[in-house]
């Protein structure tokens, strides 16, 4: 059996900028904490993987002078914000602020009548990756995947951790299975996993290095939409205006045959 296993922020929607950081500043204004991530700081901050762990990060000794906060607080704070974090993003994309992006609803749903399992793996709150997955591809398709996210591992991405946890929990080998991402380390620990990727880059990953990506896109785009722009397609069938499932079996078998001859 095969399976298409796709990233959550970036990937089924642009949640990052507009979605994640906003609630984050939501929060930090509900608590009193005179702090906002910019847009620019926040591009920063994701390089560290995981809503919490990002909070960790933050929360440095000269943070928690600034903001009175005492070091026996950090745990039980990170882990507040956190929860309150998840709680407005989810109100956000149920007030339709995050438009889906194009092409992940039709792939998924090819994928899904050919026959593949499906599956999301992401290093956010189970809540958040459920709620996006839903306002994405819809409450019937979203039935059809299986979730790995959060706090299922104990190291996040670039560790191959979340993707090993995703081929074990769905039984597939990572020669049957593909993946679709959008950032530098999302395509490191799919790599990591010796899984395929398809990379579609986001807002903050356009600069990012995607080269180990077998396909790199700028969306899954749509049938008949704007024509993509593609900066590696290693699935040796042409992209025009939209990834297809042939693009996806291309891929499967150059990554085979790739591995054969020992790249």
């Amino acid at each position: 059996m095969n399976a298409l296993i796709f990233d959550c922020d970036g990937v089924l929607a642009d949640t990052e900028r507009d979605g994640h950081r906003v609630a984050f500043n939501t929060v930090f204004a509900e608590y009193g904490i005179e702090f906002a991530w910019s847009v620019e700081g926040y591009s920063e901050a994701l390089k560290t993987a995981g809503g919490k762990e990002r909070l960790q990060v933050l929360l440095t000794p000269e943070f928690r002078r600034q903001h009175g906060i005492s070091d026996g607080e950090v745990d039980s704070l990170v882990t507040s914000w956190h929860t309150r974090k998840t709680e407005v993003f989810v109100a956000m994309l149920a007030d339709g602020q995050l438009p889906p992006r194009p092409g992940v609803r039709r792939l998924a749903a090819e994928a899904a009548e050919a026959g593949w399992s499906l599956a999301v793996a992401s290093t956010s709150a189970h809540a958040s990756v459920r709620a996006v997955l839903k306002h994405v591809v819809g409450a019937d398709l979203a039935r059809s995947f299986t979730l790995f996210a959060g706090d299922d591992v104990k190291q996040k991405k670039p560790a191959p951790d979340i993707y090993l946890r995703a081929l074990a929990g769905i039984e597939v080998l990572p020669s049957d299975a593909v993946v679709v991402e959008d950032s530098e380390i999302g395509v490191r620990a799919a790599r990591a996993a010796a899984l395929p990727v398809i990379a579609t880059w986001s807002t903050y990953t356009g600069e990012e290095d995607l080269s180990g990506a077998g396909i790199v896109v700028d969306s899954l785009g749509e049938p008949g939409g704007p024509h993509l722009a593609v900066t590696t397609n290693r699935s040796h069938l042409p992209i025009v205006d939209a990834v297809v499932l042939e693009h996806i079996r291309g891929l499967l078998t150059s990554s085979k045959v790739g591995q054969e001859v020992g790249e």
